[in-house]
């Protein structure tokens, strides 16, 4: 343990009080003072006592050895100045516990002054040089008014370092929330999700998200302004027109921010506007009990000015898409009717296959995919005469073997484009009529040879055809239909996806009432 002498003894010239700081005062800077002499923490914070910068008062802590001090700072991450004593438990403890601070804990915003009764153990131009230190103090010299400039200069630094660490964090946000929007294609989830990103944003927690923190994203097209996505206490609204819902100093203050096209901010309130090249005007609102800061405007700012181009792109990604969606649905339903059997049959297996395809463990894509790419199932159809493809009844021996033909005749079609949803279509022509015990057609696939796609098809197309009324057959009752499943598990279909569907029969029924054929 260090034993100064008197001389060594840190001693205050004699200055004026500040007083005590106001409790209005916000949190304070925390100070750690390690020193191994309580009077030395005593006389630190009567000398500080008043301490006022930048609106807070000092928080202190205190440590008396480098130890204690090392689990002071693990426990409190935003301490701003150390005040460390060079002699305690070992004669370079305040040295170790500085290397400790700025190599292991890798902490390099705290501000390190160091303070010394026997500067002849710590040379000060060999301290200085060897460790990063902010300021090197003799106790002897440290009266009142130096301590007070000492930590004033500190806290200054501190403040500035912690401003620029957290511009360089925002705009690390930015970019990483911009890249989460940009990877959402379906428009529902991308508004929601630049709600939740911008939350996330301003460094609020979860809780704090869905409970703290009400926004809104507004559209207005036509003359309708709709909500699009919210949260907190807006959740209930999305769908609504604002008019209908919308309290009067909220629907003044978007009718304001549409008329002038500016984003405005007052309090915790931030309102943020961007318009689309196909004139969809948008408006974004927060409301916080955390209050909003230049910097949080910012930095919302530069985030609604990269969304604005997500948005823009995930429009007519989505209107391709919709596009796409509906070219499949016409073909499909075309070949359908060619075939004298209703068009709502292949919108119920593409629902029945999406389902399938997201209770056996396909991710949300894929299932969207083979969704989309179903309806073309039976596209090879194309190529079957019509005398074969209308018969009343069964067909014989060589009638069977021309419409078996189809399967190979979609695949082959389907499978010269390149295109991702069309190479899972002509997987499912070619695949959904094999079986699981390799009799199937047109390769006689077995197993987990035939790609998922067309076994998840091969239920979905049976469960089906099974309940649905055709030119050869009436429709088979719910109970006959789930019998032949479990009948064919194992030796048509593939017994997980039988499973799954004799346990989510429900859902499965959901689907078959709300696609109702005319004769249903």
């Amino acid at each position: 343990m260090e034993m100064p002498d008197k001389d060594d003894e840190l001693v205050f010239a004699q200055e004026a009080s500040t007083g005590v700081a106001p409790e209005s005062l916000r949190q304070g800077w925390k100070v750690l003072i390690v020193d191994d002499e309580q009077g030395i923490h005593e006389v630190t914070r009567l000398a500080l006592a008043g301490f006022e910068f930048d609106g807070r008062g000092l928080e202190f802590l205190n440590a008396f050895s480098g130890e204690e001090a090392e689990r002071m700072m693990s426990a409190h991450s935003d301490i701003a100045v150390a005040l460390i004593d060079v002699v305690m438990e070992s004669e370079h403890a305040g040295l170790d516990l500085i290397q400790q601070i700025r190599t292991v804990q890798k902490n390099r915003l705290i501000r390190l002054i160091l303070r010394t009764g026997q500067p002849g153990q710590a040379p000060e131009r060999s301290v200085i040089r060897q460790y990063d230190i902010n300021d090197y103090k003799e106790k002897s010299e440290l009266s009142s008014q130096k301590l007070y400039s000492t930590v004033l200069t500190s806290l200054r630094s501190y403040r500035d370092l912690i401003a620029l660490e957290a511009n360089r964090a925002g705009l690390k946000r930015v970019i990483n929330a911009t890249g989460k929007i940009f990877q959402t294609r379906e428009m529902g989830c991308f508004v929601q999700g630049v709600l939740e990103q911008l939350v996330a944003l301003l460094f609020l927690d979860r809780d704090a998200m869905l409970i703290k923190c009400d926004s809104l994203a507004l559209e207005r097209e036509s003359g309708h302004v709709t909500v699009v996505a919210a949260t907190g206490q807006f959740s209930a609204l999305v769908g609504s027109n604002v008019l209908a819902t919308l309290p009067d100093h909220l629907l003044k203050q978007v009718g304001e921010v549409l008329k002038t096209g500016q984003p405005t901010r007052q309090a915790g309130e931030y309102w943020g506007y961007f318009r689309t090249h196909s004139g969809k005007e948008n408006v974004i609102y927060l409301r916080s009990q955390k209050p909003l800061s230049d910097d949080d405007s910012s930095l919302i700012e530069l985030f609604l000015q990269n969304v604005s181009i997500a948005y823009e792109n995930n429009l007519l990604h989505e209107e391709i898409n919709a596009t796409q969606r509906d070219i499949v649905y016409m073909l499909g339903e075309a070949i359908e009717t060619r075939s004298r059997e209703t068009g709502q049959h292949v919108r119920r297996v593409a629902e029945y296959s999406y389902l399938i395809a997201k209770g056996v463990g396909l991710s949300e894509r894929e299932a969207q995919v083979l969704k989309i790419a179903a309806p073309l199932h039976d596209f090879g159809k194309i190529g079957i005469p019509d005398a074969i493809l209308h018969k009343p009844g069964k067909l014989d021996e060589t009638e069977w073997a021309v419409m078996r033909t189809h399967a190979e005749i979609g695949r082959e079609m389907l499978g010269r484009s390149n295109r991702e949803i069309l190479q899972a279509a002509a997987l499912l022509a070619g695949h959904h009529h094999e079986k699981w015990d390799g009799s199937g057609y047109p390769q006689g696939l077995r197993g987990e040879e035939i790609h998922l796609y067309g076994r998840i098809g091969a239920v979905a197309d049976v469960f089906d055809a099974l309940g649905s009324r055709r030119s050869y057959k009436e429709p088979w009752p719910l109970e006959e239909t789930l019998a032949h499943l479990r009948e064919q598990r194992g030796i048509h279909f593939d017994p997980a996806i039988v499973d799954w569907v004799l346990t989510h029969v429900d859902e499965m029924m959901v689907i078959y009432q709300g696609f109702p054929d005319a004769s249903h």
